[in-house]
């Protein structure tokens, strides 16, 4: 594995993971539960920005890799389950909508790998389904985490929770395609 700028970044963002979770786990006295929902914040936007900013900068440095191109969805899927198990909680997000999102990425991800093996990955290749699941989960969360009302008037709560929703309805309806353009596959492998 060579060491570039956007497989650091990809590790950064792993690394935010435990940082994440530390913010509401560890006690710190005098920090406020707003102060924990802002750190949190601006933590996870920050390492769903180096999501975009690592694949852009691999593909514009001609520094793109198998290894990268393996462990950039690893990050997205471990940095998201942690936020939404956080989120279950602390209370802000439904068991259902949780398990429907993380059992999608487990279920997703094995059937890639598994596709990946019988040369036929790019019949689960992502599309635009899945870019506006993962939107809607990388607005809503930090939305979740957030939790107070933005400028005392803005129902950042409840703003997130309705994206959150959207993001499971766009996960099962992604599942279902994705299952669907692998079916001819699994079922000539039974």
């Amino acid at each position: 594995m060579r060491w570039n700028l956007p497989i650091a970044l990809t590790w950064m963002r792993m690394l935010a993971i435990p940082l994440l979770v530390a913010l509401y786990l560890i006690p710190a006295d005098g920090m406020s539960m707003s102060m924990r929902n802002l750190l949190a914040t601006v933590l996870f936007v920050a390492a769903a920005i180096t999501d975009w900013f690592d694949g852009w900068l691999a593909r514009r440095m001609g520094q793109t890799s198998s290894f990268g191109a393996f462990l950039d969805p690893v990050a997205d899927k471990l940095l998201v389950c942690a936020a939404l198990v956080l989120l279950l909680e602390l209370q802000r997000v439904g068991a259902l909508v949780a398990v429907i999102i993380i059992g999608r990425e487990i279920a997703i991800s094995a059937l890639r790998e598994w596709m990946a093996q019988t040369g036929a990955r790019a019949s689960v290749a992502v599309n635009s389904i899945g870019k506006f699941k993962t939107t809607a989960q990388m607005v809503a969360i930090p939305m979740l985490l957030y939790h107070d009302p933005l400028f005392g008037v803005i129902p950042v709560q409840q703003i997130g929770t309705w994206l959150i929703y959207v993001a499971a309805v766009l996960t099962l309806w992604s599942m279902f395609y994705y299952l669907k353009r692998a079916w001819p596959f699994l079922r000539d492998a039974s």
